[in-house]
Order: structure tokens, then C-alpha cells, then sequence
């Protein structure tokens, strides 16, 4: 499925009239820079179609996540985490067009996920797992101080439902530490790692019939665990009828099957194999310098 043609982006004439404005001057005074104006004209980028999986590739810099984060703007996306704006972003955002052409418009389930987004999800899990080490470092402590009571002889008198569950308690010391730990420990005692948090974390997010634009959703994730990414965002696309923008560094979802891969270190910014990139190029170089490393 497709939602999303094309976005046309504002040429440096275009933007250095708009900032030649008289109510910019002060503000041009008051800032650094008028992010993001003066970002894509230096790339030669204007006009960008999309494709059922479009992804931006480049280094730090590049202008890969700017372009995502306009794109959301204009379309009001859905987003949870914050991103890096000024006050100028909402000016630049009127001068951008976007085309839906003939196909479906954006749903409004559509959002974008950011690398954020996912850390805050590992974040949580991470509390919740130091919420149970506490939790179960409590219940040790009971264990020993209910078997002090048992073993000197300190009962209680069932003179109220509490009483009783003390009274249980009691009982369980007879036992070991782990099964009085595991009788009364009220959340899940199995963990997840940070990828296995951050799989989970995308199967929860990404729905059906959306647009979903991701930036760097590789962060925290394995290559084993991105190949298990790249099965489920084909899998999302081909079947469930979602759109995808991706911006990424990683060449295993630089692989994704039919993808429109803008290079956004090139002058000027236009679509290429993923092969042709030159992060990609540099990783093959050096495993073929090292290949007879995985003869040995």
C-alpha cells in the first residue's frame, strides 16, 4: 500500500526569501541558525517520491532524521518523544508540499517512531526489572525474619484474614528462599534484553494499513535481531498494508527488498542501489580484507 507520493522541499530561493522577510530579523539575531532552513539546497535536494519502503541513508549530518521529522510536521503525525526544532521549523514546514496522488490519504493511525521512543521502552523494562530485584530482595528479608519467628516459637493468632496470611507465610519457611520468593513475587520474574525490549517494543507499534516513518530503528538491536526486524517491516508492508520511510545506517535494512534509497551524502541527493553507498562499500571492502579470517 501506498499513502504517500512525493514531498517537494523549498529551493534556496525560495528560502532566502522567506527569510528575508522583515518579521525574521529579529529572530535571525536571536538565534545560531534557522534550522531546518539551509539544509537541503546545499544537497541539491527538491523533490523526493516515494515508494512502498523509502529509506534516506547518510552519515551524521546528512539530513536524514531533519527530513523524516519535516515530513511528520507536515503531515501531523502521531510522535511520542520530542524532537530538536526552532522557531523557525513551522515557517519552512508551510513551504513544503506533499502529493498523495492518486493513492489512498494518510491514515491517521500513521506516526513516527524514533530511536527515542524505543529507548524509552527499554528504559521502562529496565525499571521494572530493578522494581522486581527490589521486590524480591524484600521478600528474602521476610523469608528470614518470618523463619526467626517460626524457630523461636513466635506464632500468630488467626484472629483476622491477615493473620491467616501471615500464618501462610510462616509455613512457606519451611521451605527454601527461592520458593517463597517465587509463591509471593507479583511480577513477571522472566526479563527481556534491550533488543528482545525493542522488538517487542516495534510489533506493538507498528499496526496495519499505516504510514510509519522510522528513524534509525536498528539502535539497540543485534544483526540477528534486525534480520528479524527487516522479516517483520517486509512482512508489514507486503501483507498488512503499511507504508514505510526509513532513515537508517544499517546495511541489513538497507537491504530491504524493493526499496527507493535516497543517498543523502551525495551532490545531489538522488535514489541508488544500496550497494553503490559508501558506508555500505567501506563494510565490504573490509571483509574482504579480512576474508581469510573466516577461512581459518
Amino acid at each position: 500500500m501506498q499513502y504517500l507520493h512525493s514531498l517537494r522541499l523549498p529551493d534556496g530561493e525560495t528560502e532566502f526569501m522567506q527569510l528575508a522577510k522583515g518579521d525574521y530579523r529579529g529572530q535571525m539575531t536571536c538565534y545560531e541558525n534557522q534550522y531546518p532552513f539551509g539544509i537541503f539546497p546545499k544537497r541539491e535536494l527538491e523533490r523526493v517520491e516515494f515508494a512502498p519502503i523509502t529509506i534516506f541513508a547518510g552519515g551524521n549530518g546528512s539530513g536524514k532524521s531533519t527530513i523524516l521529522n519535516v515530513l511528520a510536521e507536515k503531515l501531523r503525525l502521531g510522535r511520542d518523544a520530542p524532537f530538536n526544532t526552532t522557531p523557525f521549523f513551522e515557517e519552512y514546514i508551510r513551504l513544503c508540499r506533499v502529493d498523495d496522488g492518486d493513492h489512498a490519504p494518510v491514515p491517521r493511525a500513521s506516526r513516527i517512531i524514533t530511536s527515542d521512543d524505543v529507548f524509552q521502552s527499554i528504559l521502562a523494562n529496565r525499571r521494572a526489572s530493578e522494581a522486581r530485584d527490589a521486590e524480591r530482595e524484600a521478600l528474602l528479608r521476610e523469608y528470614w525474619e518470618e523463619r526467626g519467628r517460626r524457630e523461636n516459637g513466635a506464632g500468630y493468632r488467626l484472629t483476622s484474614l491477615d493473620y491467616a496470611d501471615k500464618l501462610k507465610k510462616s509455613n512457606l519457611t519451611r521451605g527454601t528462599p527461592s520458593k517463597y520468593v517465587r509463591e509471593f513475587l507479583s511480577r513477571p520474574t522472566q526479563e527481556a534484553s534491550n533488543g528482545e525490549c525493542a522488538l517487542d517494543f516495534f510489533a506493538g507499534a507498528i499496526g496495519e494499513n499505516a504510514l510509519y516513518l522510522l528513524d534509525e530503528p536498528e539502535n539497540s538491536l543485534s544483526p540477528l535481531y534486525q534480520t528479524q526486524l527487516v522479516q517483520f517491516l517486509t512482512d508489514s508492508v507486503r501483507f498488512y498494508g503499511c507504508q514505510l520511510v526509513i532513515a537508517t545506517h544499517s546495511p541489513i535494512l538497507l537491504a530491504l527488498r524493493g526499496a527507493r534509497i535516497y543517498d543523502m551524502d551525495a551532490r545531489p541527493v538522488s535514489p541508488c542501489r544500496w550497494t553503490e553507498l559508501e558506508n555500505v562499500r567501506l563494510l565490504h571492502a573490509f571483509f574482504r580484507e579480512h576474508d581469510e579470517d573466516f577461512d581459518s
